[in-house]
């Protein structure tokens, strides 16, 4: 029996959407049948092109600016996608503020810290706040975050990124347990380093360095992670909630 994911009827939010990772979720969930809600920050121009290109999928596209770390950008997001598309049975949180390159912990700036805590940690609050309503009304949705490996790996440099995505995480499998009597999932998908576009399929001499210590000795794709998000937001991942997924060819491994 083959199975397919279908997302057909389904209206789809995806943060930091204009970017490449979020681009590629925007199309993944696109192909799947889902109506698409592109939300970026600054990069509008990329936004539109993304919408354009959900539009030649046959599904509907909509784009909406905000800063998610700001609760009321958040609120106008939320009304703007429902008025166009109505409620969003799938909100992706992959928005993230890039504050590379990252320092040690006596060199990272404080600003860097609350940066990053009001990318990852309240973004994750500020989507809850505004999307689960709906979802609770309706007795179904999808929340998905796009974590990271370095929560787990806590690297050098890294004390900031990691400290905020370990915040986003103590979200995430709280709000699991808040929703699930609803119906609602709530899970995270945790990359490794991926080439993109712009890498043009050609590993750099970091991706090159980086590969020799994943088992699978080579770096991930956006598509390898928006495949990942589609199953999570379908019906097939129905009875999984709570969960880390880690999509870096083992460079980490949660343990039991």
């Amino acid at each position: 029996m083959a199975i397919d994911i279908d997302l057909t009827g389904r209206v789809a939010l995806i943060t930091g959407a204009s970017g490449e990772l979020g681009r590629v979720m925007a199309t993944t969930l696109a192909s799947c049948g889902a109506d698409i809600a592109v939300h970026y920050y600054r990069a509008k121009d990329r936004a539109e092109a993304v919408a354009d290109a959900v539009r030649q999928l046959g599904v509907r596209a909509v784009v909406v600016g905000g800063d998610v770390g700001v609760f009321d950008d958040v609120v106008a997001m939320q009304r703007a996608v429902v008025e166009q598309l109505g409620a969003p049975h799938i909100v992706v949180a992959n928005a993230v503020s890039q504050i590379l390159p990252w320092q040690p912990l006596l060199d990272e700036t404080l600003g860097d810290y609350e940066d990053q805590f009001r990318s990852c940690v309240l973004q994750s609050v500020h989507l809850a706040k505004a999307f689960a309503p709906d979802m609770v009304t309706k007795q179904y949705g999808r929340f998905i975050g796009i974590n990271t490996e370095c929560a787990m790996a806590a690297e050098e440099t890294q004390s900031a990124y990691a400290a905020a995505k370990r915040g986003m995480d103590g979200i995430y499998r709280v709000l699991a347990k808040e929703l699930g009597p609803s119906q609602i999932t709530v899970n995270q998908v945790a990359p490794g380093w991926t080439l993109s576009e712009k890498d043009g399929g050609v590993p750099s001499e970091g991706h090159i360095s980086y590969a020799q210590r994943v088992p699978l000795r080579r770096c991930g794709t956006a598509q390898e992670i928006a495949h990942v998000v589609a199953f999570l937001a379908s019906d097939l991942a129905s009875f999984i909630t709570g969960a880390y997924i880690p999509v870096c060819g083992g460079t980490v491994m949660p343990a039991i």
